[in-house]
């Protein structure tokens, strides 16, 4: 049996502690089922259980990331009989030690991030890893503290060099909330038959493709990326992309996707080539299920790129 979780992040005093005991003292979200609060960061806000619209909330704190293991949440839920789980998150440690400790049968239901509009621009410039770290997967962004004359283009375009997908709100001193209604448009069409993809533009294509793999189906695309061949690969079959810096320089990743249609034998891993391909998301056994295919149409050599390493900025 599934338990879902519902995970809210951000840096202390960001407003978290807020949310989550506004949303207890909710008798639409709290139907009598046993809840296990994880508080893995303890702020000037403290919890009112006396205020739960239930009383069958248990709340457990975490004093140290290390106590993150599946054994120890386990141990928890079946102390307190918990059908769900609400997690607040330390902002100083990295998700992804949660998401390995998760039981199999914890489903994340919902990602949330809160900031401090006043204090978040700094903690980017400080420590850009744990900003990213906590906008990546989350589903909304909520931004407090907001006077209304705030210009907000400097949030909006933090939580955009990171994904795309996230909704985001800001939350202005009187309570009330306003959505980011500020447009994204690619900077190319992702409409016409034949996309041209700049090579200033390769990891936002990247992640956008990532985040709707099937919006591209059909569609012939240019780019220059760096090949990679192995002869582990079936035949006429490589691997084209490029390397994105999606955090800071210590995370540098090659983001690629399979070339099919092309004779490697005259081709060396590391050579810089301008394609043409038609893409398709589907079954490859490399990828061991379903993914971006590019069926070759032609390419030329090309000449490594200014900015080698590319960038959502």
């Amino acid at each position: 049996m599934e338990t879902p979780v519902y995970l809210f992040t951000g840096f202390l005093e960001s407003g978290k502690t807020k949310f989550i005991q506004e949303t207890l003292e909710d008798k639409r979200f709290c139907s009598g089922e046993g809840t296990l609060l994880l508080v893995c960061e303890e702020g000037i806000e403290e919890y009112a259980p006396e205020k739960f619209a239930d009383s069958n909330v248990t709340i457990k704190v975490i004093d140290t990331v290390d106590e993150l293991t599946e054994k120890n949440l386990l141990a928890y839920q079946k102390e307190s009989k918990a059908k769900r789980v609400i997690i607040e998150y330390n902002g100083m440690w990295l998700l992804e030690k949660l998401y390995t400790a998760l039981p199999k049968d914890w489903v994340l239901y919902q990602e949330m991030t809160f900031a401090d509009a006043n204090t978040i621009l700094n903690y980017n410039a400080n420590m850009r890893t744990l900003v990213f770290d906590k906008l990546t997967n989350c589903e909304l962004v909520i931004f407090n503290r907001v006077p209304f004359e705030t210009d907000v283009m400097p949030l909006h375009k933090l939580v955009r060099g990171v994904s795309r997908r996230a909704d985001i709100a800001y939350e202005h001193p009187d309570g009330s909330v306003s959505p980011d209604e500020i447009e994204d448009p690619l900077p190319f069409n992702v409409n016409a038959e034949h996309i041209v993809i700049e090579d200033k533009d390769y990891a936002l294509w990247y992640r956008d493709m990532a985040e709707q793999p099937q919006k591209y189906n059909g569609k012939t695309l240019t780019f220059t990326g760096i090949l990679a061949v192995d002869k582990k690969m079936p035949a006429n079959t490589a691997v084209i992309g490029r390397h994105i810096m999606t955090c800071c320089a210590d995370d540098i990743q090659y983001c690629s996707v399979i070339l099919t249609g092309i004779s490697t034998g005259g081709h060396e891993t590391g050579e810089w080539l301008s394609i043409t391909a038609k893409y398709k998301f589907e079954y490859h056994k490399l990828y061991k299920g379903n993914g971006p295919v590019l069926s070759l149409i032609s390419l030329t050599k090309a000449d490594a790129p200014e900015q080698k390493v590319a960038t959502f900025y």
